[in-house]
């Protein structure tokens, strides 16, 4: 008699395993449909307005010339829709690649004190810090180690300025984003076979049109090449940039990925995300970017209910993002200008739509457990304070302040 082997997936002490490429491009054609490609395409219009106005900003305080700023876009956009295809395509999960958007913030006064290629050797170490810290495997046995609870509440203060970007832009444009919200709450209770989110979409973008929200005189297409740029190192370019920019890939950008795919049921390659994310920092400096690496908001917005209630098929939502987001990268000279011309309220109102599903099973798991409520509670209105110290934005210190918080006033909790 033949005996059955095991199934069970191999182990690995470093490199999480996944279903593999040829299960996950296999399954991918029937994941495709109206939710995952909608929320692909959410996640997509919303990284490439306003985040890529930031970059452009940042570049803009840093005299950079046009060519350098286009080869900053094409290489972020470019190596982090391809991070986020092929981690999506091996482990089945919505883990999505862009960059570091407070990372891109903290540029804008940061790039002026030093030489171009000085910055790009910043980029570098940034890079390498970052992938030490996944081949160790330390960010793995912290994340695992943080009280649940805490996380969640993370994930909520840091996500709850898209909810209510919902409210400030039906404030701000009533017309444009009133109509969008309007129909997304029909939607919501006629139909469930439709995201109400790409009904959202598509009636704003007709608002936009017939009252006059897109900015179409401000377009000009013209297009530039991506550059390659040799890395410089200084000690103050790394104290100023590198360290800060490596603390804020790991406890901002990947911290709330994680967060996410946990608050809605994944178990996270957490390894994977950090190694990965120190390889497209190294890749992306070269080109004058400042990382690529696995990104919070998108994964959020391609996890959530949003893309679909089959949570085995949502990673095709991520894959559709890092598509479209490679593509906009490698045009990024001719797309740009169109993305100026997008109602910035209509961008907020569809990422605060998207965002729901996430929200609200972020606030129930923080606060339905009766443990570590205190910490969570600080971790919560941490992160929805949006501090920065030491150039490490709130994610980061809401996880140390939620812990701190519930060892001593909570340590009962930890056994």
């Amino acid at each position: 008699m033949a005996i059955a082997k095991a199934t069970t997936p191999r182990k690995s002490g470093l490199i999480e395993p996944g279903p593999g490429y040829a299960s996950g491009f296999g399954d991918l054609p029937r994941h495709l449909n109206v939710n995952t490609v909608t929320a692909g395409i959410i996640a997509t219009v919303f990284g490439c307005t306003g985040p890529a106005l930031i970059v452009m900003n940042a570049a803009a305080n840093g005299k950079l010339t046009q060519a350098q700023t286009i080869s900053w876009l094409f290489s972020i956009y470019f190596f982090g829709g391809l991070l986020g295809v092929l981690l999506a395509g091996y482990y089945k999960q919505p883990i999505n690649g862009a960059y570091s958007i407070p990372g891109a913030v903290m540029l804008a006064s940061a790039i002026p004190l030093f030489p171009f290629n000085q910055v790009v050797g910043a980029y570098f170490i940034a890079g390498v810090l970052v992938l030490l810290l996944g081949i160790s495997g330390l960010i793995g046995k912290v994340m695992r180690w943080l009280p649940g609870p805490i996380v969640m509440a993370m994930i909520a203060g840091a996500m709850i300025r898209f909810g209510t970007g919902i409210v400030t832009s039906v404030q701000k444009a009533p017309l444009i984003a009133g109509i969008g919200l309007l129909v997304y709450l029909l939607m919501s209770r006629l139909t469930k076979k439709v995201s109400p989110v790409l009904g959202a979409l598509v009636a704003g973008v007709i608002a936009a049109l017939f009252f006059g929200g897109f900015k179409f005189s401000a377009v000009n297409v013209q297009w530039i090449a991506p550059q390659v740029f040799w890395p410089e190192f200084s000690l103050g370019s790394i104290l100023s940039i590198g360290i800060p920019l490596a603390a804020l890939v790991v406890g901002a950008e990947n911290a709330q990925a994680i967060g996410v795919l946990m608050a809605e049921g994944y178990k996270p390659p957490i390894n994977m995300m950090t190694i990965v994310s120190g390889i497209g920092g190294i890749v992306t400096s070269f080109f004058g970017g400042h990382n690529a690496n696995i990104a919070g908001p998108m994964t959020a917005i391609c996890a959530s209910s949003e893309a679909g209630e089959d949570k085995n098929g949502r990673y095709a939502a991520s894959i559709v993002n890092g598509v479209t987001f490679g593509a906009f990268g490698l045009v990024a000279s001719v797309a740009v200008p169109f993305v100026k011309a997008l109602p910035a309220d209509l961008v907020s109102l569809l990422a605060g739509l998207a965002m729901i599903g996430v929200l609200v099973s972020s606030f129930e798991m923080a606060f339905a457990s009766k443990k570590f409520k205190v910490g969570a509670f600080f971790a919560l209105v941490i992160a929805m304070s949006g501090i920065t110290v030491l150039k490490i934005s709130a994610p980061f210190w809401a996880l140390v302040g939620g812990v701190v918080v519930s060892l001593l006033v909570e340590p009962k909790d930890f056994e």
